[in-house]
């Protein structure tokens, strides 16, 4: 109990901060939304089934259908990695260090945050799948709920990483680069604008070391309305994986930095 204690109280500092300055989330989803405007037109003109190996029904809701789970992925690849930076100035403003001196629980001074970004996802997430509904967007509502389930997972284990990484370095000028050069790469190998079996036989080799290549499949399984297939099962389990793993190594690491 102490501990959902503090990390609701550390949620509700988070929540607070963001709420103040929301330019963070209007920023962030701003990148997703001009895709769909100014790219998801151009996948309506492919011919039928060029997005779904053959088997698809063409146009707008096809285009859509694909699109949306891969920019929702992005979303929040984006939106998770890039928080460390905020707890890098906390920990040079003395934040961080003040924590230290109270009895709250060191790890929920990561989950509360965590939490806070999950949060802040599903909202943006939620605006994403309106504008694609608007789009042309046609998905079965479970799928959409899906959806959701993969984005909690992702934020959660990408987030909690991202703090990991950030406390360690505490350094604008180290994070920035090291984000990048890891994140691009996994966004290019996912699949999102298009798919990746259009590419040669090696690059699709190399798009295997990307997890969210299958749990960006397994959305787009279920936007089709399949649900318990191989695809999805793969998917299911490799964003439970990840979850997993980054938050054991990013709570390590942050109960190890605030003893």
């Amino acid at each position: 109990m102490r501990f959902i204690e503090d990390t609701l109280f550390v949620f509700r500092r988070q929540m607070r901060l963001i709420l103040r300055n929301p330019a963070f989330l209007t920023i962030g989803l701003l990148q997703p939304i001009l895709y769909l405007v100014l790219f998801g037109p151009l996948l309506t003109r492919l011919p039928a089934g060029a997005l779904s190996g053959g088997s698809g029904s063409g146009g707008t809701a096809e285009a859509y259908r694909f699109f949306v789970p891969g920019l929702l992925i992005q979303l929040a690849l984006f939106g998770s990695t890039f928080v460390g930076f905020a707890i890098i100035s906390e920990w040079r403003a003395g934040v961080i260090e003040r924590y230290r001196v109270t009895p709250i629980s060191r790890l929920a001074i990561l989950t509360g945050r965590v939490l806070r970004d999950v949060v802040a996802l599903i909202a943006q997430s939620l605006v994403l799948i309106l504008a694609g509904v608007a789009f042309g967007l046609r998905a079965p509502l479970p799928a959409l709920l899906l959806s959701f389930v993969f984005i909690i997972l992702v934020a959660t284990g990408l987030a909690s990483v991202s703090y990991a990484v950030a406390l360690l370095l505490k350094s604008e000028d180290a994070f920035a680069p090291l984000i990048n050069s890891v994140v691009v790469p996994l966004v290019l190998l996912s699949g999102i604008m298009l798919p990746m079996t259009l590419g040669p036989g090696w690059l699709q080799g190399f798009a295997r070391i990307s997890p969210f290549r299958y749990i960006i499949d397994a959305m787009r399984e279920a936007y089709a309305g399949q649900y318990w297939n191989a695809i999805m099962i793969e998917g299911l389990c490799v964003a439970v994986g990840t979850a997993a793993v980054f938050l054991w190594l990013g709570s390590r690491v942050f109960v190890r930095e605030n003893a």
